[in-house]
């Protein structure tokens, strides 16, 4: 067939427009800001790009230690309950649970009239024995400064003849030995000494009666030992208790610990630890944080049944960690070797896994993009590192920002 100019032009436009429709369909598909034509195209795991990703980290080797997880818990840094000292029925109570109270501030109260009139009881025994100390000490100083033995209004007859008697007869019988005047002095002097010393008695007496009914008064209120918070309320206003029942707990949440109870043969890994050296511990708060905390306490001996010692975990203030949260506790074991694990960061991990294992990106520097990877974790090296047991190699290079 002979082309015409007609035929041509037509042959020609369409050819224009063609061009013009694939420039438009590449033009749609490129992400904004990249060139023209360096579309992104993604199939299966693997999502190509032409952009290198600006924070590349290569996958580290290291030697690491194997661990063992333990399960403990988050307690007060100190915690009381306090109890009833004297029967009686309970009359106040300072708050509820999470009410926050200072050192010394009441927090319950036993209802105490009895010891009330008890105690006027024993003001008016100790007012009587200090009177009676009083007279003592009077008849005392009498019987040294005017002896009742030499008053002549004691001895019979009166006026010439008393004094006659007190001159002679006594002097007569001295002699003669019959009576013996500075004797019964000193028993008389003796006599009002050990009624003074009795007196005395009676009020150290009377006192500590009455300091023991103070004691028991001090009894009947309950005190803040340290600020805190009321963590249970055991009993209510009006209910009748016993000595030794327990009715309230109060703790200081300020600080908190983690108490977990450590098998004998992982101890030598606990005793291995330096004040600088830390141990891992993950809350079982939403997020499964991972944190760090200070060995603060282990006991000397170990429990017999159980075999095992208890440790406490010092942690920060700021962790998300409340009293009674369950913590595992990743505790070092010294006697085994260490293997060499890959290690990476643990931001590289996305945090939102797609499936059952978590998901890593790495660089492809051969094809320029970045692929997804399945991978199998380890065990955290610190709150920055964790272990891969799985799905990596040495050489592979992570993307941890800017993933999607």
């Amino acid at each position: 067939m002979k082309l015409t100019q007609t035929n041509f032009y037509r042959i020609a436009a369409t050819f224009v427009i063609s061009a013009l429709l694939v420039g438009l369909t590449q033009f749609s598909q490129a992400e904004p800001g990249m060139p023209y034509g360096a579309g992104r195209t993604t199939t299966g795991n693997q999502v190509s790009s032409n952009r290198v990703p600006a924070n590349l980290v290569q996958v580290q080797v290291e030697k690491v230690g194997s661990t063992a997880t333990l399960g403990g818990t988050v307690i007060p840094y100190q915690e009381v309950t306090l109890a009833a000292q004297l029967p009686g029925r309970v009359e106040y109570i300072a708050g509820h649970e999470g009410d926050w109270f200072k050192k010394s501030d009441e927090l319950i109260r036993i209802d105490d009239d009895d010891l009330l009139a008890q105690q006027r009881s024993a003001l008016a025994e100790l007012e009587n024995s200090r009177l009676a100390m009083r007279n003592a000490g009077v008849q005392y100083s009498r019987e040294l400064w005017a002896p009742q033995s030499k008053n002549i209004n004691k001895m019979p007859g009166m006026g010439m003849p008393a004094l006659f008697d007190q001159m002679f007869t006594s002097n007569m019988g001295n002699w003669m030995g019959y009576g013996n005047p500075e004797v019964d002095r000193y028993g008389d002097l003796y006599a009002q000494g050990t009624q003074l010393n009795q007196s005395r008695s009676q009020v150290t007496r009377a006192q500590s009666r009455l300091d023991e009914i103070a004691a028991r008064l001090r009894d009947t209120r309950s005190l803040a030992p340290f600020d805190g918070v009321i963590a249970r309320k055991l009993v209510e206003v009006g209910d009748t208790v016993q000595p030794g029942q327990h009715l309230i707990v109060f703790s200081d949440i300020e600080y908190l610990q983690v108490k977990v109870d450590v098998p004998i043969r992982l101890m030598q890994g606990i005793n291995a630890l330096t004040d600088s050296d830390r141990i891992m511990i993950r809350l079982d708060d939403p997020q499964k944080k991972l944190v760090k905390g200070r060995l603060a306490q282990k006991y000397p001996v170990a429990d017999a049944q159980r075999h095992t010692v208890t440790i406490k975990i010092d942690i920060k203030k700021t962790e998300p960690a409340t009293p009674g949260m369950y913590a595992e506790v990743m505790i070092p074991e010294s006697n085994s070797r260490k293997l060499e694990r890959l290690v990476i960061p643990a931001k590289a991990v996305i945090k939102k896994s797609r499936g059952s294992l978590p998901v890593v990106y790495i660089w492809n520097a051969e094809r320029q993009r970045k692929e997804r990877r399945y991978i199998r974790l380890g065990t955290h090296i610190d709150d920055q590192r964790v272990t891969v047991l799985s799905g990596l190699k040495k050489t592979d290079t992570l993307v941890i920002d800017d993933w999607r």
